[in-house]
């Protein structure tokens, strides 16, 4: 099958819990990110670990509505993983999990254009081997590799190994985004600029850090470009940095003149990075991981 992209990770229920009230959606940064680029027009297939229970079927038909297809692969004897996200005041949001990362064997990896990893598919035991093969074998294929790493410090190995791991697909990455507390978990003490620095010199070619509400900056072997936030009324911050990532791929891969996974040009990095800032203003302007179609993308960035 050849696919626009193919998404390595978890996939799981987002147990949202706030004052006086239980929320329940489909999530997982992988599977996110999936969602996200099928939705923008993209063929968009899913590998991770979904159980044949009541949690599984609701991922199932969400992420089917949108058009992602799973692996046939994906389907697993273990219950299907939950997080559980407590949002603050001011809608920012700290988790709890109860997940594995078992996946099965991937023989047949179609010939997808882009082959995105990140999130505990690319920390955790025993499926983390799984991720890697992926990735290395897509890489030898031609495809374009994006990472990120999206951390969970209560869930991954100590920082030390975290690092190794996250280097490990970091520079085998054609494109590498992670958050500013990524940044300080991975790397502790260091600024945002050395984490770059590392990143683009190491062989990414395009390496982005967000930074909540205060932006994004993304860098590249020509230049480095701060990307502003979009003004917006926040509902939650659940999948903000999801539909940045997943607009950002888009944005470089799949949009006018196409990737080649070579250094970008300032200029389009910077159009690029709007574009992902509209999309995750989009996120979390309503509540949970509920990321944009590529017509509100359009229309919001034609209206800004």
């Amino acid at each position: 099958m050849n696919a626009g992209a193919l998404i390595v990770g978890e996939a799981l229920i987002d147990e949202v819990v706030e004052p006086g009230r239980i929320s329940r959606y489909p999530g997982g940064s992988p599977a996110n990110i999936a969602l996200g680029l099928s939705r923008l027009d993209l063929v968009t297939r899913l590998h991770t670990t979904i159980g044949d229970d009541a949690d599984g079927d609701v991922i199932r038909a969400y992420l089917s509505e949108s058009g992602v297809v799973l692996t046939p692969q994906s389907l697993t004897a273990a219950p299907t993983s939950k997080a559980v996200a407590i949002l603050a005041e001011d809608g920012s949001a700290s988790y709890e999990f109860s997940l594995t990362w078992d996946p099965r064997n991937l023989d047949d990896l179609g010939a997808p254009r882009v082959i995105h990893a990140g999130s505990l598919g690319a920390f955790l035991d025993p499926g983390s081997d799984i991720t890697r093969d992926i990735v290395r074998r897509g890489r030898a294929a031609g495809a374009i590799i994006t990472f990120d790493p999206n951390v969970r410090p209560s869930l991954v190995p100590q920082a030390d190994k975290a690092r190794k791991l996250f280097e490990a697909l970091a520079f085998s990455s054609h494109l590498t985004k992670l958050s500013d507390e990524d940044a300080a978990f991975l790397f502790p003490g260091k600024s945002l600029d050395y984490v770059l620095d590392l990143l683009i010199d190491g062989g990414v070619a395009v390496a982005g850090i967000t930074r909540g509400s205060k932006g994004a900056v993304l860098s590249s072997g020509e230049g480095r470009v701060i990307i502003p936030p979009v003004k917006t009324v926040v509902a939650d911050t659940v999948g903000a940095g999801d539909s940045f990532m997943a607009t950002l791929i888009w944005a470089l891969i799949f949009e006018g003149e196409g990737w080649d996974g070579r250094p970008v040009r300032p200029d389009r990095l910077q159009v690029a990075g709007g574009k992902a800032a509209h999309a995750a203003a989009i996120t979390v302007s309503r509540p949970g991981a509920d990321l944009p179609v590529l017509s509100e993308l359009t229309a919001a960035a034609a209206a800004d």
